[in-house]
């Protein structure tokens, strides 16, 4: 009797073993023969394999598959439709690498980002819309600023250029830098005090991937930016959108809307670029302004990038534009005795409405980049990656 009783639980217990926890196997390829030392990788959560595609996505967790480690990761809802649709980690690859990682539901909490992006509408500042990584950051000018330019107030600025905050810290620095302006001294992150500063000027250009279209001569632009709605705020990927009044370009009404993102590690903004009229617009220009037209432009149109290296306080700045060259219809290196108007222009033909391209800017004072060659490189690598995506596959 105990020999037939101790196999009946035997056989009870084993009906009652766990179910093997599911998981799917990531393996992403370089296709390139170059590393590519801080690149996101996006997994659409619509197509993943079955056996993790009905679990609740926020429980998923990605695994470095050689070491177990679990991996900073970051749900994205990429369509703004309150509902996540992409999972983001970021990885390291060399040249002509593979990586494995696995996906499955994880016990506890995600590991801390020990770096972030970040974005946010500053009041405290008239109305600039701000956003950085661990390497740059941005700002832009809103309505209200645009309100009291109109009323020559001293205190406002009409501008859809992009301005570059110069930092050299890896940590957020926008609430900081808007803390000292608020609290300390108005203006106050014009000053260096060790994180960086904002020596860079827009005015009326385009700054640093600022657009307009193009035509006879002359190149029209909207005013400040009219509203804003931020669609994700991650460590790996901040997105947002910016809205603009609809305004004139040679005898057509423009309306425009940027999505902008910007990836950990990156020194480029992504600006997905929606135009549109009521006839087609000859094209999008992207701008990047020369300033007194003291440093020097190279372009690579074959390749899609193009910059500007300039002298900058003590030290140099670069600033750059990456496009695919589908998108390129010519470039013009504009020079003009009126203020703001010595620029780069990029001219684009958009795709259905829309143009994507990277804007943004490598300080040699933050010690990214010693000199010209290094950021050429960058920007010449990226249109490179740009070119030649990670190639992804899941089981």
């Amino acid at each position: 009797m105990k020999l037939l009783l101790l196999g009946a639980l035997a056989t009870l217990g084993l009906g009652l073993a766990p179910a093997p926890t599911p998981t799917a196997t990531i393996t992403v390829r370089n296709p390139l023969g170059q590393a590519r030392p801080a690149e996101t990788v996006s997994l659409p959560l619509a197509q993943l394999p079955a056996a993790v595609r009905g679990l609740d996505a926020t429980s998923l967790r990605v695994r470095d598959a050689a070491t177990q480690a679990v991996l900073v990761s970051q749900l994205l809802d990429s369509d703004g439709n309150g509902q996540p649709d992409e999972l983001l980690f970021q990885t390291a690859l060399p040249a002509k690498g593979t990586k494995t990682f696995t996906l499955g539901p994880g016990l506890g909490d995600m590991p801390p980002a020990p770096l972030t992006t970040y974005a946010r509408f500053v009041p405290e500042r008239t109305d600039d819309f701000a956003w950085e990584n661990d390497r740059v950051a941005f700002r832009t000018y809103g309505p209200n600023a645009q309100e009291l330019y109109d009323k020559k107030d001293p205190a406002g600025t009409l501008s859809s250029g992009m301005d570059c905050w110069l930092k050299r810290v890896p940590y957020p620095i926008i609430d900081r830098w808007y803390g000292r302006h608020q609290y300390e001294k108005p203006f106050a992150y014009h000053t260096d005090q060790g994180e960086g500063h904002d020596p860079y000027h827009v005015g009326s250009s385009r700054g640093t991937g600022g657009t307009g279209v193009l035509a006879g001569g002359k190149l029209y632009v909207s005013r400040n930016f009219s509203s804003y709605k931020i669609r994700a705020l991650g460590p790996i990927r901040t997105v947002f959108e910016l809205s603009y009044a609809p305004w004139p370009a040679a005898g057509q009404t423009v309306t425009e809307k940027k999505v902008i993102s910007l990836d950990l590690g990156s020194n480029l903004t992504r600006y997905e670029e929606y135009l549109a009229a009521d006839k087609p617009l000859p094209n999008c220009t992207i701008g990047l302004t020369l300033h007194e037209a003291k440093g020097q432009v190279r372009a690579d149109r074959a390749a899609g990038w193009f910059r500007y290296w300039e002298p900058t306080d003590d030290s140099n700045l670069g600033t750059g534009v990456v496009v695919a060259p589908s998108y390129l219809l010519d470039y013009q290196d504009h020079r003009s005795p009126e203020k703001d108007s010595n620029q780069l222009y990029m001219v684009t033909k958009p795709e259905q409405g829309t143009v994507i391209f990277y804007a943004g800017f490598g300080w040699q004072k933050s010690g990214q980049f010693a000199s010209a060659a290094a950021w050429d490189a960058y920007l010449a690598d990226f249109a490179r990656r740009l070119a030649a995506p990670l190639v992804v596959s899941w089981q």
